[in-house]
């Protein structure tokens, strides 16, 4: 286990899970310049790491994952100071973002503002029921920015102007609802939920998986045709490994038994 003053780093799986904690419960997790910087430097780390299959990012305790930017951080900002911060929340985020297997976000009470940019920064949600979504910024003086730009294309135009223009939290069955979550379920399955991820996850071809994530960040950002050719070098660079052949063909066997 890796301890940073406000994030944790456990291993899991003989080697092949990584657990994310970002650790501020007292503060509803809420990121300060310190822990935005740690959460950049875990990240960074598992990006190296070749044995990782997945990774679970959550927050401590039972009753946020991340409940904004520290709200005295934000008070205390000047124009230079609050690029800065803006800026190295973003890098932070790309950096989870940039871990090369999935992120799965586990989301464990309030995700509001800053914790929300850094969920759908993820690759999957999770949600316990008591958990709520939020973009509060323009309550607090400033605009929602960074990841909240990814709200348009998961929720639609019409949703992503409620949550950022009106700074209303919903709860996560409406957040299901609108694809901002993949799956809720009651806190006391929350680990379960997450643990059946992993498992289809440890089940899949690790490069495969990696080949994946790869291509999904890639459609983000593509036009259609060009994620299309990217989808075909992608199936053709699968093929430089022993993966297709072996699974392919344990799937084949078992169909024919």
């Amino acid at each position: 286990m890796s301890e940073g003053h406000f994030v944790r780093t456990e291993i899991e799986r003989h080697g092949q899970v990584a657990r994310l904690t970002i650790d501020r419960s007292r503060k509803l997790n809420s990121l300060t310049p310190e822990a935005i910087a740690e959460l950049t430097a875990a990240a960074g780390r598992l990006q190296a790491n070749d044995k990782l299959r997945a990774v679970v990012l959550t927050g401590a305790g039972e009753k946020a994952f991340v409940g904004g930017a520290d709200i005295h951080t934000l008070a205390s900002l000047d124009t230079r100071g609050a690029r800065q911060f803006i800026t190295n929340l973003h890098l932070a985020i790309a950096a989870v973002g940039a871990i090369p297997v999935p992120v799965i976000a586990r989301v464990n009470g309030w995700c509001l503002g800053a914790g929300l940019e850094l969920a759908i920064g993820c690759d999957l949600l999770v949600a316990a029921e008591h958990a709520m979504f939020g973009m509060p910024e323009v309550k607090v003086g400033v605009p929602s920015v960074i990841e909240a730009a990814l709200l348009p294309r998961l929720v639609g135009w019409g949703k992503a102007a409620e949550l950022v223009l009106l700074g209303e939290n919903i709860d996560a069955a409406e957040a299901a609802r609108i694809g901002l979550v993949q799956k809720v379920v009651p806190a006391a399955e929350l680990d379960a939920a997450v643990d059946r991820w992993v498992e289809s996850l440890l089940a899949a071809g690790p490069h495969a998986v990696r080949l994946q994530k790869k291509l999904l960040r890639r459609w983000a950002v593509l036009p259609v045709d060009r994620a299309i050719e990217a989808g075909i070098d992608a199936l053709a660079e699968a093929y430089a490994t022993d993966e297709p052949a072996r699974l392919a063909g344990g799937f084949a066997a078992r169909r024919n038994r």
